[in-house]
């Protein structure tokens, strides 16, 4: 599959990751059909597309009538089949391994025999994903970031055997559609950004248990410190200016003291056992009584607005309609 071949995506599954996936393709032209297994899942991704067309207007990014041509050119279906003449298909369904495999057993048979295959799982292997299928060489992660219709990164994840067409066609894509792409070689659980995610989270519990610092000023450290730096150059670009012979010395007695915790914290399993997810339920590291988790959600969004305009010489306008 070449990437001026392209035309028609499929987008499996219509979550957060989903609608926001069908969103940006849709934006920038692409014929999207989105599919899932029943209406009120469905009817679920036409409102949080809504929602974030609302966000892009009030940002100015888009009009009202883009966002009308946007929702054009998605089609909603649970009927599978409608990925029969889809050139690039992106799963993005629950993340169990079973379920994953048994889809895109599914998905091959009915599917044309050069249409890309694409998993947004989160840090599955890829390689055990595409287990039951026959052609392995066009099966590829694609790990976007939530919010996808905001944050620009995609990691583009190689199987044990996806051909190098399937990883530069996906590569340009990504590009087409003004996402910024990096490639992980090695088929490993987390790939690049939640391996990084997770060591931060996993010191992060570590400080707090220890009495070291607040939950509260945890989080101020990393945005008004690592998150405020890392926002422009990345951790090999900082030890270089910073000189790689103090982050050797500070290695050399810093890193014994970090966690190496193979389980998941106390503090993190008290939370999970009392139902103390989050925003969803309300009650995690912080409290959203009455509404605030939906108002936490809206500053996040213009807070990566407002970084995306920041650190990109072209509007997000420009990006979106380019």
């Amino acid at each position: 599959m070449r990437l001026e071949d392209i035309k028609k995506i499929g987008v499996a599954g219509a979550g957060t990751m989903g609608a926001g996936i069908a969103q940006i393709f849709a934006i920038k032209g692409y014929d999207v059909v989105v599919t899932d297994i029943a209406e009120k899942f469905l009817d679920n991704a036409k409102k949080i597309i809504a929602i974030n067309n609302s966000s892009l207007i009030e940002e100015n990014i888009i009009s009202e009538a883009d966002a009308e041509k946007t929702i054009e050119n998605i089609f909603f279906t649970t009927d599978t089949k409608a990925f029969a003449d889809a050139d690039v298909i992106i799963e993005a369904i629950i993340e169990k391994m079973d379920i994953k495999q048994d889809y895109w057993k599914e998905v091959e048979e009915i599917a044309k025999e050069d249409a890309i295959f694409a998993t947004n799982t989160s840090g599955l292997s890829i390689t055990e994903i595409c287990k039951k299928i026959n052609n392995k060489g066009r099966f590829v992660g694609m790990h976007w970031w939530n919010p996808p219709h905001i944050i620009p990164l995609i990691e583009v994840i190689r199987g044990e055997e996806t051909n190098d067409e399937t990883v530069d066609t996906l590569v340009e894509l990504v590009k087409k559609i003004d996402r910024e792409p990096v490639v992980v070689q090695k088929d490993a659980n987390g790939f690049i950004g939640n391996r990084i995610q997770f060591a931060i989270f996993r010191e992060a519990l570590n400080i707090v248990e220890q009495g070291i610092a607040t939950v509260e000023d945890v989080d101020r450290a990393m945005k008004y410190g690592l998150g405020f730096r890392y926002a422009s150059i990345g951790p090999f670009e900082t030890a270089d200016l910073g000189g790689l012979d103090t982050f050797y010395y500070i290695s050399s007695y810093l890193w014994e003291e970090l966690s190496d915790a193979k389980e998941p914290s106390e503090m993190l399993k008290t939370l999970v056992d009392n139902n103390n997810l989050g925003v969803k339920t309300g009650k995690g590291f912080y409290d959203y009584p009455d509404g605030k988790g939906e108002e936490a959600m809206k500053r996040r969004d213009k807070a990566f607005y407002k970084t995306l305009r920041e650190l990109h010489m072209k509007t997000l306008k420009d990006d979106l309609f380019s």
